[in-house]
């Protein structure tokens, strides 16, 4: 085996317990011998510049030449990690070795959202990358369900059933192994407890050669309900895996013909699959050509930068994350107790019509032990940088409800951070930090000083 790079292309920011686990899963299906010490993941500068890649430092194998993460996003229903083993940076032409979908959230917090949400997602790759290894990873931060739903059960056999290996999670090898047939999975599904009176049950149904799954897929105006996308998805790509050709028609679905966009996800899956939509005609719907691109305009390439920069370079860390289009994640209290924030101030209210009671949460939250501050962080692309000097007032309810709370001797500071343009310098004092499209590092006329100290040891690193 020659040496070669791992690359991990990677919607999300990536984390070292969880890029721990996929250097590990890689060793062992290779059976190499690897060592891992205390992971970083370093940003790679050239002349002071920031190259747009990251390198992990901490790991050792002599088949592994390096390992790279780099940004990307995808077009439809993207898994998180793709990984490659190559020495060449990967393009659409090239395999991964691994999909990897990660979650925190275990079916204590949400049934749905732990499995089914996640299923489309395995569902949707296989049109591109049909003989890549699926992964589920959790990276759970609360504690696992001692006693899993039988949603959970039934969803996790699904993804079995499709090939998808789960890490992260114990599991009851006795009780999660695939099912063994299409009937075997009708039973299973018809006797898990009802939905609750007036939503509509999850059913299955097989007679002669047609096989019926009800299930509803309308809601805010749209083909939009994605627990239920999910299920179905996953439900019907089982079948279909077990050698299916009859009919399978969506049921009880609440849609109208004019719900149903070519360019939906579950229109695309549904045309892949077969799949009928009762008293509807599926429009003809083709899969993008390309499953994904590198990430060179969002705004979350500042802020995780920044993250990964404070972090790593300086004693600061993070308690809240949301990068735009990566998953959010808990708040950590000081005593380390992961918890997850509310959407609302006053559910009620909002729910009556006071939108004004929605929690506007940062896109960051860093602590700075050493100085005793708290700074809350709102990513903006450079163009829109006004709206995220305005979007910096909202943050009243989030410091009272959590921050002054959990740390009531922590100064808070507001600020933004910036990708993209060119400008090589930053007028607003709002602003804490650019990070420009040619790799630029600007520091804001008020940044914050742990910003400060993050950028100054960075550069003294690759000085």
């Amino acid at each position: 085996m020659k040496n070669k790079i791992l690359w991990i292309l990677t919607e999300e920011r990536p984390k070292q317990e969880v890029i721990s686990k996929i250097l590990k899963l890689f060793a062992k299906d290779r059976n190499l011998a690897c060592f891992i010490d205390t992971l970083r993941i370093l940003p790679i500068l050239e002349n002071n510049k920031f190259t747009f890649l990251y390198e992990v430092i901490g790991f050792q194998c002599n088949k592994i030449k390096k390992v790279l993460i780099k940004s990307i996003s995808g077009y439809s229903s993207f898994v998180d990690f793709l990984i490659f083993y190559q020495e060449k940076q990967p393009t659409q032409k090239d395999n991964p070795i691994y999909v990897i979908e990660e979650t925190k959230t275990d079916d204590k917090e949400s049934r749905n959202t732990g499995v089914y949400q996640r299923a489309t997602k395995f569902v949707f790759v296989d049109n591109y990358y049909p003989n890549t290894k699926k992964i589920m990873l959790y990276n759970l931060k609360i504690e696992q369900k001692k006693k899993p739903t039988d949603t959970y059960i039934f969803g996790t056999k699904l993804l079995l059933n499709l090939g998808v290996k789960i890490l992260g999670k114990k599991l009851n090898e006795t009780i999660f192994k695939s099912f063994g047939s299409i009937d075997e999975i009708i039973n299973f599904k018809n006797r898990m407890r009802k939905a609750p009176k007036g939503n509509v049950p999850i059913l299955i149904e097989k007679r002669n050669n047609t096989i019926t799954i009800s299930g509803r897929l309308y809601k805010s105006n749209g083909l939009n309900h994605d627990p239920n996308i999910g299920a179905l998805s996953l439900i019907s790509a089982a079948i279909r895996n077990m050698g299916w050709t009859g009919e399978i028609i969506i049921t009880k679905h609440g849609l109208e013909q004019k719900h149903l966009n070519p360019r939906n996800k579950f229109v695309k899956i549904a045309n892949k699959l077969g799949l009928q939509i009762q008293g509807l005609l599926l429009p003809p719907s083709t899969m993008n050509h390309e499953y994904w691109k590198y990430e060179t305009k969002g705004e979350k390439l500042g802020t995780i930068f920044i993250h990964m920069v404070i972090e790593n370079f300086t004693g600061g860390s993070s308690i809240f994350e949301n990068h735009a289009g990566c998953e959010k994640g808990y708040f950590l209290t000081k005593e380390g107790e992961y918890i997850p924030l509310k959407k609302y101030s006053d559910r009620r209210a909002y729910k009556e019509g006071n939108k004004k009671k929605i929690i506007s949460i940062p896109d960051l939250i860093i602590i700075d032990f050493g100085r005793s501050e708290i700074i809350n962080i709102e990513g903006k692309r450079y163009q829109f940088r006004q709206n995220g000097i305005r979007e910096l007032k909202n943050f009243d309810d989030i410091e009272k409800m959590y921050i002054k709370n959990y740390y009531p001797k922590y100064k808070i500071i507001r600020t933004v951070v910036l990708y993209g343009g060119t400008e090589k310098r930053i007028i607003e004092i709002e602003v804490g930090f650019l990070l420009n499209e040619n790799g630029d590092l600007i520091l804001g006329i008020k940044a914050p000083k742990i910003f400060k100290e993050a950028i100054k040891n960075l550069l003294d690193f690759w000085s």
